[in-house]
């Protein structure tokens, strides 16, 4: 990863999230310098219990201001107080948001603050 600004995400739609320079994703991965997809079996993420520590670890290694993580479009996506609680140790900020509040919400930020985020696409 590298350390530079945030991209911006350009369009946000059911299964698919496009960052500023074209690429598309089903679920994102964003952070300093970067956006990459989101492998939930990378870490064994599930709908239920929710996105895991190990989604965010190497996340918050960039030292962000702002951790956003997305419960999806209708708020399927579970986010255990555990890794809340995780994120709060690592950032200033941890706002956990509707997909597409989230992403709202990172494309308003990523001009003055370091925002890391994980944002699903669907469900």
């Amino acid at each position: 990863m590298k350390s530079t600004a945030n991209l911006a995400i350009a369009d946000f739609r059911w299964g698919q999230i496009v960052d500023s320079t074209g690429r598309a994703f089903k679920d994102a991965r964003l952070f300093p310098g970067g956006v990459e997809e989101w492998d939930w079996r990378k870490t064994g993420t599930r709908h239920d219990p929710g996105i895991q520590i190990a989604d965010l670890e190497d996340l918050v290694a960039t030292k962000p201001d702002v951790v956003i993580l997305s419960r999806g479009v209708d708020l399927v996506l579970q986010v255990p107080q555990v890794t809340i609680d995780f994120a709060r140790a690592h950032a200033a900020n941890v706002l956990v948001l509707q997909s597409e509040q989230a992403v709202a919400e990172y494309n308003r930020r990523i001009a003055g603050e370091r925002v890391v985020a994980l944002v699903h696409s669907t469900c």
